[in-house]
């Protein structure tokens, strides 16, 4: 399985638009950024699709908009992991916030895991609409049950109340007129902001991605150099191999590398030594 896979695996260098592909065409979804999926509603129902019947798929919150009710579906999420022994740790708080990179490095290590599972075949019985439609229709039930007593006393509280409301509209129309014109400027100054936020967040993007691209290139030769037949075998080069193709949970690999250098350095002193 590939619940360990190392940074330096093939499934980080996957793509936005093949993973957003990826997303639509399994769940019949129309996903057109990474950060929209940052809910963890999505990674729910690939679980679902990959493990039929192992998600709560009820309990799913599709329409999480609010920290608090992401956190619920990563919650959701992280059973379903121990439950299938799957060593992987969520970043949650970095998850929920939205950010492009972070969502995109989870999407592409959940791509490559699936895909380990079924051999990247879609599963063709699976119905993802009816399986988003049963987690929403019970929300929806509770969720109408909940407000309507509230509703009905809303409404009995505005029909004693109207005669209130009636004499007091008069005297707050150019109050209200004032406030919409105003609101209006604040709204638009506000989008302008966004937009202009929005652009800069696009250009930070657009840089990470060159510059994890320039690396990867760099990493991606010294590798075919390490794979050569008559360098292969070299001590130095298998110590870089260890580091290039440790998983990301392990943290001892430059450690490792090392001593496993010093180790084959020693033991060819000691063979030259001998021949001497």
């Amino acid at each position: 399985m590939a619940s360990n896979i190392g940074m330096m695996d093939s499934a980080y260098f996957v793509g936005r638009n093949e993973i957003l592909t990826w997303i639509n065409n399994r769940l019949q979804l129309n996903l057109s950024r990474i950060e929209e999926a940052a809910s963890g509603a999505v990674q729910c129902q690939m679980m679902d699709m990959t493990y039929p019947g192992v998600v709560p798929m009820h309990k799913v919150n599709f329409d999480a908009k609010t920290e608090y009710d992401m956190i619920q579906n990563y919650k959701i999420l992280q059973d379903i992991f121990n439950k299938l022994k799957i060593e992987k740790h969520l970043e949650v708080n970095r998850l929920v916030k939205g950010r492009p990179l972070d969502n995109l490095e989870f999407l592409q290590w959940l791509k490559r895991y699936c895909d380990s599972v079924n051999g990247g075949i879609m599963n063709e019985n699976y119905n993802p609409l009816e399986r988003r439609s049963k987690g929403g229709r019970d929300r929806n039930s509770r969720g109408s049950q909940k407000n309507t007593k509230p509703q009905q006393a809303s409404n009995m509280h505005n029909s004693s109340s109207g005669y209130t409301v009636d004499l007091n509209k008069m005297s707050g129309q150019k109050q209200g007129r004032g406030s919409a014109v105003v609101g209006e400027a604040n709204s638009s100054e506000e989008i302008q902001a966004l937009s202009k936020e929005i652009a800069d967040m696009k250009l930070s993007v657009d840089l990470l991605e060159k510059e994890r691209d320039f690396y990867f290139a760099k990493l991606r030769d010294i590798e075919i150099l390490c794979q050569t037949p008559e360098l292969e075998d070299l001590p130095v080069v298998v110590a870089i191999k260890k580091i290039l193709y440790a998983a990301d949970t392990k943290e001892s690999a430059l450690e490792e590398a090392q001593e496993y250098l010093s180790e084959a350095i020693c033991t060819g002193e000691t063979e030259v030594e001998s021949e001497v």
